[in-house]
């Protein structure tokens, strides 16, 4: 997997993707319109529960004593993957094609959360991943994929831009200074915290780890400098650094250890999969967009069959134009 300088092989896409967001875009903005057919393939979610006794109320700022008793107690705790047709079941909710997590759950209002929430039998089921795929989840589609087209050996991987310590930037350097506050039993009082607080910044101005009027350096990142300055994918709604693979590049679930963009130190369970990839002959397109739980193909009618009916998947066919934004699942409102 290397590095492309020349980003002109993805213009294709930009012709295909709609310039903006609207009603009537929907999933188009980032998938590809002009395939016979589409799939949607749902991320896994997790669920957990303590082993004999339940989990503390929530949330935790109004229950910090029973989560701090819970903490001393070092419960063991079952987690286990559940797929949304599970999870679905387990709510009372339906399972189908444009379902989004939030309504499966049946957290309808966004702002009292719904990436962490109880459910029966004592579950606590968290939210799915976005942006990225399951290492095996993306071996086991890479598969049906190798398949499905003429270059299986070659083909793009994009890599969106935006990820934390992925490039190099001109910058600060984070802070190298670490502030203690020592449990000082004369020091109890508001004022006495605010002077401290007001000399700790006083001090930092002469810190020269903190020093606030030193000029930015160039932090590197993960990638070389090189593709840190370098040219980038550009679609209407992502930028992204461009690689060579193809198919056959991740039909091992050990495609971590190849993929430049992946930390020596991340692990396999964490490692960030391709936001968008295609093979030369562009028989189909993959796109994991960043704020989806879920990772669109785009195909022949037959591929997205076999990948509908693959084990180690979670998939539907998927309409064109289908609505996939937070508040687009209409079945469980």
């Amino acid at each position: 997997m290397d590095w492309i300088a020349d980003t002109s092989p993805g213009d294709w896409l930009r012709e295909r993707v709609d310039a903006t967001w609207t009603d009537a875009s929907g999933m188009h903005t980032v998938v590809p319109r002009g395939f016979p057919a589409y799939a949607r393939i749902f991320h896994p979610a997790t669920r957990s529960r303590p082993v004999g006794q339940p989990w503390p109320p929530l949330p935790y700022d109004d229950h910090a004593r029973a989560w701090a008793a819970f903490g001393r107690s070092q419960p063991e705790i079952d987690t286990e993957n559940v797929t949304w047709a599970q999870t679905a079941l387990a709510f009372g909710t339906r399972m189908h094609p444009e379902a989004q997590w939030n309504r499966v759950v049946g957290a309808h209002d966004l702002e009292q959360g719904w990436q962490q929430v109880r459910g029966p039998e004592g579950w606590q089921y968290d939210a799915p991943a976005e942006g990225r795929m399951d290492v095996a989840q993306l071996a086991a589609l890479a598969r049906l994929l190798a398949a499905e087209t003429t270059t299986p050996h070659h083909g793009y991987a994009g890599v969106w831009d935006g990820y934390g310590g992925l490039l190099g930037f001109t910058g600060e350097a984070p802070s190298r200074a670490v502030l203690t506050f020592s449990a000082d039993p004369t020091v109890g009082d508001d004022e006495s915290l605010q002077d401290r607080h007001r000399a700790m910044l006083e001090a930092s101005t002469r810190d020269p780890f903190n020093n606030v009027f030193r000029k930015p350096t160039w932090q590197p990142g993960i990638l070389s400098d090189e593709i840190s300055r370098g040219a980038r994918l550009e679609l209407p709604q992502r930028s992204y650094v461009l690689f060579s693979a193809g198919a056959t590049s991740f039909t091992d679930a050990s495609w971590p250890d190849l993929a430049p963009w992946v930390g020596p130190d991340e692990a396999h369970a964490w490692a960030q999969s391709p936001n968008v990839m295609w093979p030369t002959d562009r028989a189909w397109v993959v796109v994991s967009e960043i704020d989806f739980d879920s990772t669109v193909v785009a195909g022949s009618a037959e591929l997205i069959a076999q990948i509908c009916a693959a084990s180690g998947l979670e998939a539907h066919p998927l309409r064109e134009g289908a609505d996939l934004s937070w508040d687009g699942d209409e079945v469980n409102r």
